[in-house]
Formats: C-alpha cells, structure tokens, sequence
C-alpha cells in the first residue's frame, strides 16, 4: 500500500496534529502575549477509486492509518488487502485520501445513492447518511476474546494520559488506545473526532498485526453507538469508555457479544454488558493455580 505525503506548509509542525498560534493569555489579573498549542481540524474527502464518499472533519495526522480502519469499520473493505493504495494530497479547502481498493470491495461499487451528503463532522459518525438503515449497522458477533483483570484495566487507564501528546500540548482532542491483556498501553492514536481516533487505532493494530482478541481498547470520551460498531466490525471484544454509554451503544454492545464498559477512571468503571471477561484478580489467581 502506498502513502504519497504532502509538504507542510511553513510554519506547521510535521506530522504533530498541531500548530502554533498566539494568544493573549489572562491570569490572575495580569495578561501575558504567548504562542499557543492549537489541535488541528480540517476537512479530509475519503475518494474510493475516484468516487467520493465522504468528507470527514479531522486531526491531520496518523493518515494512512485512518485510511485503512475508516475503510474496514465502514464496510468498504472486508480485509486490508483489498486497500491497494492511498494517496494523500494537500488542497487549498484542505485534504484528500485517495484510496485504491480491489475490484471486490464495497468501496469499488460505490453509487450515488450511497454516497453522504454532507461532511461528516468530528463530533458525528454518520453525518450526511441518505438512508434510515444506513445508520445503524450490525456487525456480526464478536468471538470469545479473553478475560483480563480489574488490575489489568487500572494499569492501562494510568497510563493512557501520559501517552497522549497531541493532547498533552493543547488539550482538545481524543485518544483511542489498545493495550494487552497485562494492561500494557501498546498503540495510541489521536483526532479530535473520538470515531475518527478509534478509526486511526483499528488502522494501526492492522499494520501492527496486533490480533484485536488479545487486550482490549480505550477510548477517552463517551461510548457513543458509532464507538461500538466499530469496535465489533473490527473484533474488538472489549472496550473501555472514561465517560458515559449511550442507551443504543449498551444494546449494541449486548447484541454483538462486546464487554462494554463506561466512566472507567483509576478506581473505579461500570461494567455495561458481557461482565465474564473482566475478573477480579484473586479470581484470575485461583483459576491459574495448577
């Protein structure tokens, strides 16, 4: 699969997801004039041979990476291998994916019927979608996965914050990570759409060959129904939210097999549906004992 990068204007840090901007900064009664960590926002059209299919407001960054789990988790392409190549150009509106799939994909059949219609927005999985059933999909049930410990999911949440540094430098955008069953962070991608920085993870687990039955994902936002589908068209068998489940994401989640699991912060998490997979760590060490 081949990426073509753009060159970066002057002034804007290679591949960061941010630029700097001045700003007037007030502080306890006093004004300073500073440069400023500012994430970046733009539009990016999603062309599957030619043909557009979307255009997605999101970070610039980690972009063959979005192309490849924007591509599976909408259905486009059934497997990696059938995303041939991605092109990335720079337009004065903003940037454009151009993707190559195999004759056999979705994403080469695309009509104008199923086109959106409108960009889909950082804060939107389905802006723009023509038709009712189009919105909701059902991804088949995800296997069995593995079962990991509370104190497994409390070593990945103490690490995510640190392993973020888009959002370190200006504190506006979402992380989607994976971590094994020890509660290792292993990936960690950003955006400011929280779908679109779970697109970019399920991109990079691919080019990673990371099996998605073997840990589990984090997300730092709310699990939202779109959050859940893509986490099940990808095989994820459990994911842990920091803020809240919506009603469709809990049923979704149910119906797909997927521990859900929300308002997951050192100390303390909700666990939604499927609870068989998180254990409590005596239980894990009575199971082990030979």
């Amino acid at each position: 699969m081949g990426l073509r990068k753009p060159a970066m204007p002057d002034g804007q840090e290679k591949a960061s997801g941010f630029v700097h901007r001045a700003v007037d900064r007030w502080r306890h009664g006093e004004s300073t004039h500073e440069d400023d960590c500012v994430a970046e926002e733009m539009p990016i059209a999603m062309l599957y041979n030619g043909v557009s299919f979307a255009v997605m407001m999101a970070t610039p960054h980690d972009l063959e990476d979005f192309a490849l789990g924007f591509s599976l988790s909408e259905g486009l392409v059934t497997a990696p291998t059938q995303l041939l190549q991605v092109d990335v150009q720079t337009l004065l509106e903003g940037m454009q994916l151009s993707m190559k799939v195999d004759a056999q994909a979705h994403g080469a059949h695309l009509a104008h019927q199923h086109e959106r219609l409108l960009p889909g927005r950082s804060g939107c999985g389905i802006c723009g979608t023509r038709e009712l059933e189009q919105a909701i999909r059902h991804s088949p049930p995800v296997s069995a996965g593995i079962t990991v410990t509370r104190n497994a999911l409390e070593r990945a949440l103490s690490q995510l914050q640190s392993q973020q540094p888009i959002n370190a430098a200006t504190g506006a955008v979402h992380a989607a990570a994976w971590a094994n069953r020890n509660g290792s962070i292993v990936l960690v991608r950003e955006d400011v759409g929280r779908h679109n920085a779970l697109d970019k993870l399920i991109g990079a687990m691919h080019h990673a060959g990371i099996d998605p039955q073997n840990g589990m994902a984090l997300v730092t936002s709310r699990a939202s129904y779109e959050m859940v589908t893509k986490a099940s068209s990808a095989g994820i068998a459990l994911l842990a939210a920091i803020s809240a489940p919506t009603a469709l994401a809990i049923e979704l989640a149910r119906s797909a097999g997927i521990t859900l699991i929300g308002f997951a912060r050192p100390g303390s998490h909700n666990v939604y549906t499927h609870p068989h997979r998180l254990l409590d760590d005596q239980l894990s060490e009575r199971l082990q004992e030979p």
